[in-house]
């Protein structure tokens, strides 16, 4: 069914159809309704950073901001399901529109600038949940937070994260803050790392479990950019790190409607820019990190070429949006 409801949606608004989207999977998730988006997906259990993983296809952070459907990605069939970006105190994002499609490209602009509802609304989300597997949740700074005090909004929102999930993600790398992507880094990166590894220590004795801090880094990343990173985040004992976020980059979509809109470009124009950055990050950490591939993976074949580029684990958005929960099952299969 999934052709015609595509259809439908893409006759509207990127961001109206979005919404309409998760408030429909809300309030299906727990009904027999899901039944339009549920399948029965083999296990192939894969270990990373002292998890198992059911399979290594997991959702990206960005479609379901606040955890308000948990369950209806449960029942696609993921191996693992990320929620956020979500900020200490909640936030609008940025002007409509936000959120542009570029079918001819397989690909997404956006622009939205970490609107959410905050992180309180966000636990409150994950403790109604009835899922059981593996969890992650993206956190981020709000907007109005001088770079300079950075590291406490994600202090805060790792706090009141770290109980309820099993990773925690640190997003420095999305287009869409000002500022944002200073953080990736020099000394700015690494004592982001250290507040947030000191605070990783406190909280495993609080709470009695260790939760591993996964970093989320940019496609535009040059070489050495990338080798200095990776080497703050081996020194800072970082225990991921996922490639990648989206790009500014507006190469493989010039002359495309929406192309010109300012924000990040996800989807399959992406597929390249990413693998080449995961093969080059995983060169230079050479297994001492697990390495999450995202970006441009929309067929079983670029999710065969992410993972034999380095990737341990692999996450779609853009290609769920364009061929629906049927590319899991097909990329879960041919692995």
């Amino acid at each position: 069914m999934y052709p015609l409801i595509q259809k439908l949606l893409f006759t509207q608004d990127a961001e109206w159809s979005h919404d309409f989207t998760i408030n429909w999977l809300k309030r299906t998730q727990h009904n027999l309704l899901n039944c339009m988006y549920k399948q029965k997906i083999a296990d192939k259990p894969v270990q990373a950073f002292g998890l198992t993983f059911k399979n290594p296809v997991g959702l990206a952070a960005g479609l379901d901001k606040n955890g308000e459907c948990i369950d209806a990605f449960a029942a696609m069939g993921f191996g693992f399901i990320e929620i956020g970006t979500v900020t200490p105190k909640p936030q609008l994002g940025n002007d409509k529109p936000r959120m542009f499609r570029l079918p001819q490209g397989q690909a997404i602009i956006n622009r939205m600038g970490f609107n959410n509802k905050g992180v309180d609304n966000l636990v409150e989300n994950v403790k109604r949940s009835k899922y059981t597997g593996i969890l992650g949740i993206n956190i981020g700074k709000n907007k109005d937070t001088a770079e300079e005090q950075a590291l406490d909004d994600y202090l805060i929102c790792l706090r009141k994260v770290y109980q309820f999930a099993s990773y925690v993600t640190v997003n420095i790398s999305s287009p869409n803050t000002p500022g944002l992507r200073n953080l990736q880094h020099g000394q700015a990166l690494d004592t982001l790392l250290t507040g947030l590894k000191n605070e990783q220590q406190l909280l495993e004795t609080k709470h009695g479990k260790y939760v591993p801090i996964l970093v989320k880094i940019a496609p535009d990343l040059n070489d050495q950019e990338i080798v200095d990173m990776s080497n703050s985040l081996i020194n800072a004992k970082i225990d991921g790190v996922i490639a990648t976020n989206t790009t500014l980059d507006r190469e493989q979509v010039t002359g495309q409607q929406f192309s010109q809109e300012m924000g990040g470009l996800s989807g399959a124009v992406l597929t390249a820019k990413s693998q080449a950055v995961t093969e080059k990050l995983s060169e230079v950490i050479a297994g001492r990190i697990p390495v999450v591939g995202v970006g441009g993976i929309h067929s079983a074949m670029t999710a065969k070429a992410r993972i034999k580029g380095g990737s341990t684990l692999i996450q779609l958005y853009s290609s769920l949006i364009y061929s629906g929960p049927i590319v899991i099952k097909e990329i879960v299969d041919s692995i």
